[in-house]
């Protein structure tokens, strides 16, 4: 028996690429939620492809880390050279509030157990070669990678590994890049930096890695947080490479990603 009430997947038949789509509704949402999918092909016997959940930023939907990063392709390309294992990887809509949920819990509607358990749960039941046993990681670009932070930190019973591109560090910095005031929230949990979080979890947290472009306007966030990350003695990864906040960015470093988090659950 599905734990949604309404489900919708993508035919075969029309799909392509790879890349499968499923449309659940969920009281979290309210609503309806999407999640772009790429589902290698592995044998029928395979029942426990780990899930990688990557996280897009404002503005974006299910469908633009595929269709705007390339992901799938990226993905694909490192599991047919046998450079990563085959993965199921997961790309979900933010719920579709403002210019960008945050992947926060807001007072009518919660943007992150939609992320943390409807996301997981939905496609382990509906798609064949994932099942309880499946590990899950997540990552995520900019409003994503501060998703992917502050989730991974928080739920480290449900992530087996963190990585983030050119993350928002603190709650603030969505006033860069939102046109709703960050009072119309209405934040359940006032503490909402990613270092907050961390800090309230310290003796367990997924693997970490972290990136940013040197061009990158939140290049001082990020490295704040590696400094605090170094301070508290916490084992993780961070890098800063050429380039800014876009998509030609990401769509070369989200290969790191995947590699990260197929050491991890592998």
């Amino acid at each position: 028996m599905s734990s949604f009430r309404t489900i919708e997947l993508s035919d075969p038949n029309f799909e392509n690429s790879g890349l499968r789509f499923l449309t659940v509704k969920t009281p979290n949402l309210k609503g309806r939620g999407d999640i772009c999918l790429y589902v290698p092909n592995v044998i029928d016997s395979i029942t426990d492809l780990p899930i990688y959940i990557l996280l897009h930023g404002v503005y974006g939907s299910a469908w633009v880390w595929a269709m705007k990063g390339g992901a799938h392709v990226t993905a694909k390309q490192l599991m047919e050279s046998g450079k990563i294992r085959p993965a199921i990887i997961a790309m979900p809509s933010d719920g579709l509030w403002g210019d960008g949920s945050g992947y926060l819990a807001h007072q009518s509607q919660d943007f992150a157990q939609w992320i943390v358990t409807d996301v997981p749960k939905a496609i382990r039941e509906n798609i064949s070669c994932t099942s309880e046993k499946s590990k899950v990681c997540i990552g995520g670009l900019s409003m994503g990678g501060y998703g992917a932070l502050k989730l991974g930190a928080e739920f480290p019973e449900v992530f087996s590994a963190i990585s983030a591109h050119s993350a928002i560090t603190k709650f603030s910095e969505m006033s860069f890049f939102v046109e709703e005031a960050l009072e119309s929230y209405q934040l359940c949990d006032a503490e909402n930096d990613v270092i907050d979080v961390i800090k309230r979890n310290l003796k367990d947290l997924p693997a970490i890695r972290f990136d940013c472009g040197k061009s990158d306007e939140l290049i001082a966030g990020n490295r704040l947080i590696h400094q605090q990350l170094d301070s508290f003695g916490i084992a993780h990864s961070y890098e800063e490479f050429e380039g800014g906040h876009q998509w030609a960015y990401w769509q070369k470093h989200v290969e790191s990603s995947f590699r990260f988090f197929d050491g991890k659950v592998y």
